[in-house]
């Protein structure tokens, strides 16, 4: 028995973002999908809730997200902060190394 050849296709981001905004797919599939394939949401797209219409978790995830968003500030501030005090170091310690090079040399 003689095998056929087969076909191939080739699935780009592109299709698989234009047929996911057609299809119906559960968020676990969608995701899967838009992993596999690297397909990017429009940046127009409002980001699904998760509360479901439950006021009361969407206050409480609310709280949570805006504590994220401050520590997110605050570890920002720190690292540049740190950037900032780490700088005037190294160009003394440059200025430091190149004169003692330059007294070597002599």
């Amino acid at each position: 028995m003689e095998r056929k050849g087969g076909s191939t296709a080739v699935v780009t981001a592109e299709t698989v973002a234009v047929a996911l905004t057609k299809t119906a797919t559960t968020a676990a599939e969608e995701q899967v999908l838009r992993m596999r394939y690297g397909a990017a949401l429009d940046h127009d797209t409002p980001l699904p809730q998760a509360h479901g219409g439950n006021e009361e978790l969407e206050d409480e995830l609310l709280v949570i997200e805006m504590a994220l968003l401050r520590a997110l500030k605050r570890r920002a501030a720190e690292s540049k902060a740190k950037a900032k005090a780490a700088a005037p170091k190294s160009a003394t310690k440059s200025k430091i190394v190149s004169a003692l090079k330059g007294k070597k040399k002599s």
